[in-house]
């Protein structure tokens, strides 16, 4: 189940809220405009699934959602740790890259078919810790600045949808905000609950 910490900008420090409350989640996540779903996880997505094979488990979702949405492309995106030093370089430089706040010019819609990752929505002075896990559908509006972060030794299977190919690239603001704030494996209780 989806977590929510939610902190003053300008305190990281100091909680306002920390929820795994769907309905807390759901009223808090609609003042910033994100919408957060759940969708049924059928079969939990085994590691090293192919992406074809993870869209396959998924299709009829998908279409529909593309559809409701006018999402035009679907991919697969997936980190399962191994003990390289290949993959230990490969996985920081991708965590260290989103852990910069940035914004996309669509929204930003992930569905987690597997593990868990944290989006950091910076929105009207607050910033919004949602950690999301397997079932989690979250939309995140264009223009909204925020960070990702998928944790030390990354493992998530996220299927990402798109309006134009470039819709993933990010705009960089520049802020060290992110840097201020508790990582992923830093917020308390709100992973193992």
């Amino acid at each position: 189940m989806t977590f929510l910490q939610v902190m003053p900008e300008e305190a990281p420090a100091h909680v306002l809220l920390r929820t795994r409350d769907e309905a807390q989640i759901a009223d808090a996540l609609r003042e910033c405009a994100v919408q957060l779903r759940r969708w049924p996880v059928h079969d939990m997505v085994q590691p090293g699934a192919s992406a074809e094979d993870v869209l396959a488990h998924y299709r009829s979702a998908v279409d529909e959602l593309c559809a409701q949405e006018g999402l035009r492309l679907v991919d697969v995106v997936q980190f399962h740790p191994e003990d390289t030093p290949a993959w230990r370089e490969s996985a920081a430089k991708a965590r260290e890259t989103f852990l910069e706040e940035h914004r996309h010019g669509e929204n930003e819609v992930r569905f987690f078919a597997r593990g868990v990752g944290c989006f950091y929505l910076h929105v009207n002075q607050r910033v919004y810790a949602v950690v999301c896990e397997a079932g989690d559908l979250i939309s995140v509006p264009a223009g909204t600045t925020h960070w990702f972060d998928m944790g030390p030794r990354p493992d998530f299977c996220a299927v990402r949808f798109f309006e134009q190919e470039d819709g993933w690239i990010g705009d960089f603001t520049g802020s060290d905000i992110a840097q201020r704030f508790p990582r992923l494996d830093d917020l308390p209780a709100g992973i193992s609950e």
